[in-house]
């Protein structure tokens, strides 16, 4: 099974837009088009960017809150109902 998430070969996601944009090297152009063969999840992120093309404004980055992180954790990785049980547990 595989999973459809980024992994520590992927390009950042800068990295994909500015290759969408056409506005990287031409070295690296051919390392993200080969990577992009392989990686269903950056493919999905490029053909994003083509759909929905980014602000030139720059975004003040910050820190997603714990609870949300582990929810998207959870989701991730099919363990939603025992991220949803310690949730409740945690509240009672």
């Amino acid at each position: 099974m595989t999973f459809f998430r980024k992994n520590t070969n992927c390009p950042t996601s800068e990295k994909l837009l500015a290759f969408q944009k056409a506005e990287i090297p031409a070295r690296e152009i051919d390392k993200i088009t080969v990577h992009l063969r392989f990686c269903e999840f950056c493919s999905a992120e490029v053909d994003l960017y083509s759909h929905y093309p980014q602000s030139e404004d720059s975004v003040e980055r910050t820190e997603i809150p714990e609870p949300l992180y582990e929810l998207a954790e959870a989701l991730l990785s099919n363990r939603r109902r025992e991220f949803l049980e310690r949730l409740f547990a945690e509240r009672r």
